[in-house]
């Protein structure tokens, strides 16, 4: 696929790269922090947990937006702007602008991850989100009167995109099975508890959830899931308890200089002062 698509290889590396920034900015205060080194990431990748689910879900959500974007800007030889031929009140508008083609890119993520089975979880997780579709337009005519509007569709930014799948996270499902069924092995699946299970021989209901098998690891010890806690910095009034594990936290004074009293001078550079303060860091013992 990345040969018959020019422009698909750099996508994928921007789309990886996204995917992980984000991750790790949603989980910044909290004991996992998206810890993503070779064989925590491997081990993580092999289980059924909910943060599993987040990976597997914040990878196709940053691949089909990265395609997306990419189709737009013409840097796919397969794909151009999307058409948009379902806006409403089209007869008012003049189509204009270049939208975001998710069309496009969702089928082909679809295709790339490969279909999986109903009974593997992971088809449940990729591409469990479609980034959020805004449209846009621009208004045109004398005094700004609007007699015609230039629309198109766009994405929203990958950000909200992420904020959204932590709130997932957060009300992930968990569902019963005899076995793993994230590593692909047989077993029967339960629903979640007060949920009928989906028709036609689904054991799944088909839901927009993020779903889990296992109950998470603690991630306060180093382990096969994650470095532990011991070290990492943390805000007094706000997570040193609840990432620290009860361990307690080291203070450390330091005096750090910052730029401060910025103005721009004419013309055209901005000038600033080097203001000094002192400032606690804690960090959590091990």
């Amino acid at each position: 696929m990345c040969r018959r698509d020019p422009g698909v290889a750099e996508t994928l590396v921007e789309a990886v790269s996204m995917s992980a920034l984000e991750c790790q900015y949603q989980f910044r205060f909290e004991r996992w922090n998206c810890t993503l080194e070779g064989r925590y990431r491997a081990s993580l990748l092999k289980r059924g947990f909910k943060e599993t689910a987040f990976l597997y879900a914040i990878s196709s959500a940053g691949l089909t937006h990265a395609l997306a974007k990419a189709c737009s800007a013409g840097r796919m030889e397969r794909c151009t702007c999307d058409e948009a031929p379902d806006l409403e009140n089209r007869e008012a508008w003049q189509w204009g602008g270049c939208g975001d083609n998710l069309k496009y890119s969702s089928k082909f993520v679809k295709e790339f991850l490969g279909r999986r089975s109903s009974k593997d979880l992971r088809a449940r997780v990729d591409g469990v989100i479609k980034a959020g579709v805004e449209t846009t337009c621009k208004c045109h005519g004398v005094s700004g009167s609007c007699t015609v509007r230039t629309c198109w569709r766009q994405l929203a930014p990958f950000h909200e995109v992420g904020k959204r799948l932590k709130y997932k996270y957060e009300t992930a499902l968990k569902v019963g099975s005899t076995t793993n069924e994230a590593a692909g092995e047989a077993g029967a699946i339960s629903p979640p508890r007060g949920r009928a299970s989906g028709t036609g021989g689904d054991p799944l209901p088909h839901t927009p959830e993020l779903v889990h098998l296992d109950d998470s690891p603690s991630f306060c010890l180093a382990g096969r899931f994650s470095p532990g806690t011991a070290g990492r910095r943390c805000h007094r009034e706000k997570n040193c308890e609840s990432i620290c594990c009860g361990r307690g936290h080291n203070t450390q004074s330091r005096v750090v200089t910052r730029p401060c009293q910025c103005q721009v001078r004419w013309c055209c550079y901005v000038e600033c002062r080097q203001c000094t303060q002192r400032e606690e860091v804690y960090t959590c013992k091990g």
